[in-house]
């Protein structure tokens, strides 16, 4: 693997199942790991509504920041790696429930549509349970292509996302 220059990278992180609020910070864990990468700033949590089916339960949603000196491509199949062993399966209904969920947002200033890699991540400038945790220190990011987190932000409702209190009980 070739290691480049140092470059940001975002990440959103989500789970709904087996102690959502364990899986994630064990993801920030996985995230603090990767080679040649930082983790440099992460977010609160959220309990978020599912976006797929709604008989499902609420997801806890997070967004990290790393530095990186792997390029994108070496990036998601680290993510990918993470999912695996922390024990993710593909799901059996298009954004269904799920033990953890890592998708890279954005990777500098890099943009690229490509079979299993497309940057910015198609879906950020509508998610609010992406752009809400991001925004919390990522609020001036330019998304390639699209405006700054905080601006997207504004864009997207608030229903269905709240902050999850330390402690609270019900998501996990």
């Amino acid at each position: 693997m070739s290691r480049g220059s140092w470059r940001p990278a975002y990440v959103g992180l989500g789970s709904n199942l087996a102690g959502p609020r364990q899986q994630v910070e064990r993801a920030f864990e996985a995230l603090a790991g990767i080679p040649d990468t930082l983790l440099v700033a992460r977010s609160g949590l959220w309990s978020t509504a599912p976006l797929g089916p709604q008989d499902q339960p609420r997801f806890v949603n997070a967004a990290a920041g790393l530095l990186t000196r792997l390029g994108p491509r070496e990036l998601l199949a680290e993510l990918k790696s993470a999912e695996r062993r922390m024990g993710r399966q593909q799901p059996v209904v298009r954004w269904g429930p799920r033990i953890i969920d890592l998708d890279l947002l954005v990777y500098g200033d890099e943009r690229i549509e490509e079979a299993g890699l497309t940057l910015p991540h198609p879906g950020l400038p509508e998610r609010n349970f992406v752009l809400y945790p991001l925004s919390e220190f990522a609020a001036e990011l330019w998304v390639p292509g699209l405006d700054r987190v905080g601006r997207l932000r504004g864009r997207v409702s608030a229903e269905g996302i709240e902050p999850l209190a330390a402690g609270k009980a019900g998501d996990d």
